[in-house]
């Protein structure tokens, strides 16, 4: 058993150090983002050290295991790439057995920047909650039985979905990570002003609560025998054991299920009837317009619902779009004007539109003979953008205005909301000719090699001048805002803000017509590098 353990070991060890190898840049990423991980992991330490000490400790180190824990049972889900040895498919044709492979995948699992980062959160929770010999006696037992089922909840988790996250379908489960981190952002955000203005004491019902669920008992076990508990503190070190054999006996369970019966997750299941599926894109198409122009809003429609990457980028934008305004407003800080950031993160999605292509562009580039054709080209794609942006943008604003009960300036801010959509559209089409880039299938980066500057300039540029095209309509809201009476020709922004970004929409897309016929070879290489 120590062979296998030693082996499989050694084996994520050449994993790592083979990754690393490939390239410069790889190396460099890995370096930073495990000094950031480190230093972030050691000031978490001393900042739950600092608590000693204070009467609420327990109720800030206690909860902070429980998303620990989350957090080991949920990224791999998001980011399977992350480790190769999440998937135990790969050791299907080797003799080895469920029980000999689940402890030596267990053993590699502690090997890593996470473990580590892992093992220093949990040492300072331990530290501040634990006094006397007591209990640091059982802070060096409840601080390696908590990493231990952070990482068994996070394999069995792991091997019950591998099917999943080896499936070309499965890949697309990444783009909730996006809406989580977004979601889960803003309500770190708003859980923290709370706290700030009520103080820890409004976490110890939910520690009460937390303390008995793996594996933040074995944290309130610490706690439980600083204070004398020692009854308490055994049945909470006991529900943590519990927890891990349990979740060591469901992993076991799950790599036999997986080493012994056939994959069907790609087995199509047959048609009963004998007929062939309709196209899926049958129904969309009868309500787009004829001729190009709604072939490549359908085409673009399509990759936002079945391209990982596109799909990933739409999900993160309208969630943050939505999130940003009604987050502010529930604080009590936001204004109505937060509603235009729902146009500015989906009208991003226009920047780099022959990107999404990747090399499939080239039979795009066999259909754009003259400027002509590339007009019709770019605007079936704002349209098709305009589908999903106008009705969402308006939702976010009424939502917003609703919220704060300032519906007066909801003409206004619809206008200006339009207007920056419209420029968005206008600056999108001219950069995505002007520097487009690779957007890589088979990772998780979202621009090649090399091709970092080139994004940097094409989104943020485009933002800077998008900004700066919207100055007329911003000048004439701050002017009616200001002036006396002005206030009762606010509803004007609406329809000039609407008829404003419709006119520089077709002026964008006029003006990068001829840079895109002209500019199709170096686009077509640009975007299928990586």
């Amino acid at each position: 058993m120590t062979d296998v353990t030693a082996t499989v070991v050694r084996l994520k060890l050449s994993l790592l150090r083979n990754g690393l190898r490939q390239s410069g840049g790889r190396r460099a990423a890995f370096v930073v983002s495990a000094v950031l991980a480190l230093l972030f992991g050691a000031a978490q330490l001393l900042g739950l050290i600092m608590l000693r000490g204070h009467a609420h400790a327990d109720a800030v180190a206690v909860p902070a295991a429980v998303v620990l824990a989350l957090g080991w049972a949920f990224m791999p889900l998001f980011f399977p790439s992350g480790d190769e040895t999440l998937d135990p498919t790969r050791l299907v044709m080797l003799p080895l057995r469920p029980r000999p492979l689940v402890r030596a995948l267990l053993a590699a699992s502690l090997v890593g920047v996470g473990p580590l980062f892992s093992l220093l959160l949990l040492t300072g929770c331990a530290a501040a909650v634990a006094h006397g010999a007591a209990g640091y006696g059982v802070a060096v037992l409840a601080v390696p039985l908590a990493l231990l089922v952070c990482v068994a909840l996070a394999r069995t988790v792991a091997a019950a979905n591998v099917r999943l996250l080896s499936s070309r379908k499965g890949r697309d489960l990444a783009v909730l990570s996006g809406l989580v981190i977004a979601v889960g952002a803003q309500l770190v955000n708003f859980a923290a002003r709370s706290l700030g203005s009520a103080g820890l004491g409004e976490l110890a019902p939910v520690a009460d609560v937390l303390r008995w669920l793996p594996p933040a008992s074995a944290i309130g076990a610490v706690h439980a025998a600083s204070t004398g508990s020692y009854g308490t503190a055994a049945a909470q070190l006991a529900l943590t054991v519990l927890a891990l054999a349990l979740l060591v006996g469901a992993w076991a369970r799950t790599l036999t299920r997986l080493m012994t019966a056939p994959d069907g997750s790609t087995l199509q299941a047959p048609d009963p009837a004998g007929r062939a599926r309709a196209s899926d894109g049958a129904g969309l198409g009868r309500l787009l317009p004829a001729g190009r122009t709604g072939t490549v809003m359908a085409r673009s429609l399509r990759y936002v619902w079945r391209d990982p990457k596109t799909k990933a980028a739409w999900v993160t934008s309208l969630a943050i779009g939505l999130i940003v305004p009604v987050f502010n407003a529930l604080q009590g800080t936001g204004s109505i004007y937060f509603a235009c950031f729902a146009a500015g993160m989906l009208g991003i999605q226009m920047y780099n539109q022959f990107g999404q292509d990747t090399s499939a562009f080239w039979m795009v580039a066999l259909t754009i003979s003259s400027p002509r054709d590339a007009y019709v080209e770019l605007r079936g794609r704002a349209l098709a953008l305009l589908v999903i942006t106008l009705p969402y943008a308006t939702l976010v604003t009424v939502l917003t205005t609703a919220m704060l009960g300032d519906w007066p300036r909801l003409p206004e801010v619809l206008g200006l909301s339009f207007a920056l959509l419209g420029a968005m559209l206008a600056t999108g089409a001219w950069t995505s000719a002007r520097f487009p880039y690779s957007i890589p299938q088979d990772s998780h980066k979202n621009v090649a090699a090399g091709q970092a500057g080139l994004a940097w300039i094409a989104i943020f540029g485009g933002m800077v001048s998008a900004a700066l095209l919207c100055a007329p309509v911003i000048a004439l809201t701050i002017t009616l805002n200001v002036s006396a009476g002005g206030g009762e020709w606010t509803w004007l922004l609406l329809p000039v803000g609407a008829a404003y970004g419709a006119a520089i929409t077709w002026s964008g897309l006029r003006a990068a017509a001829p840079r895109t016929a002209a500019n199709l070879p170096e686009i077509l290489s640009a975007v299928s590098r990586g």
